[in-house]
């Protein structure tokens, strides 16, 4: 069973007004495992999502990330293990979970012919809500993020940021307790994915709504207030952000050279530290980088094509954790 310990707890919002963190987490997943065939996609992934909090689960294309997504949105049946979505048990209670969550896909879900307003009313449908209290409803959350003045404007004449917001928006037509959001930055530039983060934020601080996402986006890793780490179906680190990229400790060298192997006993032997080759280059932590660097560049500066030396960030915790990088 793959389960990680000693998380720590840190939640900057508040907690959904229909879930007090009394009444227990708003996800408990446990040995969750998954077979497509003979191909394991998920083995034993085990993790708790606390009310109120951004959960974000990073990890490379093909490490489970969209098949843990599905499970939890309930679009595949459980193959193996107990998921709980706010105390309702999947499969034997999915439509009272169904209920709790709103859901965000990675493809696009606008019907670009239609205005932003027949999108919202048009799910607003699909939850039974019509008439007054959807128009109502529906005016409420184009307010909200900040829709209001494109609501007669047809779908396809939205900005990348401004479809994403509709998404979000009609996820939230039914007042859920959970969003959950399949790489909401996909296809985003930089700056949309600032006032991406910053929308989820207002969401989760206004309406005390739990969100959980998967991305493969490292600054979008970074602004979650818990963060799981998933390669090969096997969760391998689960904390803070600011936990994990602490748990690297010290200063973390990179370094690209002609000869990697030859390079790395080199540097063991001369300096007693361990030093992994990733991708083609070495990797290395040490507690003084800067005055280390100096002495390399010194002995092998003919043999190195680049040298860096920082403080570790979620990169460096996927690779201490897996041996490859991210991407």
């Amino acid at each position: 069973m793959s389960t990680v310990t000693n998380r720590t707890t840190k939640t900057k919002g508040k907690s959904s007004p229909a879930m007090s963190p009394s009444a227990g987490p708003a996800i408990e997943a446990a040995d969750i495992s998954f077979s497509y065939g003979e191909r394991a996609a998920l083995k034993g992934v085990q993790f708790d999502v606390q009310p109120g909090e951004i959960f974000a689960i990073l990890g490379p294309n093909g490490g489970g990330k969209s098949t843990l997504f599905r499970l939890l949105s309930t679009l595949i049946p459980l193959q193996t293990g107990i998921l709980r979505i706010f105390g309702h048990v999947v499969p034997h209670e999915q439509l009272l979970a169904r209920c709790c969550m709103g859901v965000v896909f990675q493809s696009p879900s606008l019907d670009r012919k239609l205005t932003v307003m027949e999108n919202m009313r048009g799910q607003a449908a699909l939850f039974g809500i019509t008439g007054g209290k959807a128009l109502q409803r529906c005016q409420e959350l184009l307010e909200q993020f900040g829709l209001m003045d494109r609501a007669s404007e047809l779908a396809e004449t939205l900005s990348g940021g401004q479809r994403r917001r509709v998404e979000i928006a009609k996820g939230m037509i039914h007042s859920p307790q959970l969003l959950l959001m399949d790489e909401p930055s996909t296809g985003l530039d930089p700056g949309v994915r600032r006032e991406l983060a910053q929308t989820l934020e207002q969401l989760r601080r206004d309406n005390g709504v739990t969100i959980v996402m998967t991305t493969h986006l490292l600054e979008e890793a970074e602004r979650a207030d818990t963060l799981a780490i998933l390669d090969q179906g096997r969760l391998v680190a689960l904390d803070t952000p600011e936990a994990l990229q602490k748990s690297v400790g010290g200063d973390v060298i990179s370094i690209v050279c002609q000869d990697a192997q030859r390079m790395c006993v080199e540097i063991e032997r001369e300096y007693q530290l361990s030093v992994a080759i990733v991708d083609g280059g070495l990797r290395m932590e040490t507690s003084d980088g800067g005055e280390l660097v100096g002495r390399m560049m010194r002995r092998f500066g003919d043999q190195v094509s680049s040298i860096t030396v920082g403080r570790p960030t979620l990169e460096d915790v996927f690779v201490a954790k897996t041996g490859r990088r991210l991407d």
